[in-house]
């Protein structure tokens, strides 16, 4: 952002939390890491229950502090 580089997409999956952005040259990238499984949403049955929501970049960016 400091580079002035916009986000494009900020998604929340459940298993993985990912950024997409373009570089300075207009190619897509996405930059994603995985969650401990331990926190992966699942079903009743046990099931992987993955969604796309928001992610929260207020936690996110406190890191970079």
């Amino acid at each position: 952002m400091r580079a002035g580089v916009p986000l494009l997409g900020t998604p929340d999956h459940g298993v993985s939390e990912a950024l997409y952005l373009n570089d300075p040259g207009g190619t897509g990238a996405e930059r994603y890491w995985d969650k401990p499984q331990e926190r992966w949403p699942r079903t009743p049955s046990g099931d992987l229950n993955m969604d796309t929501e928001s992610l929260d970049l207020v936690p996110l960016f406190s890191e970079l502090r």
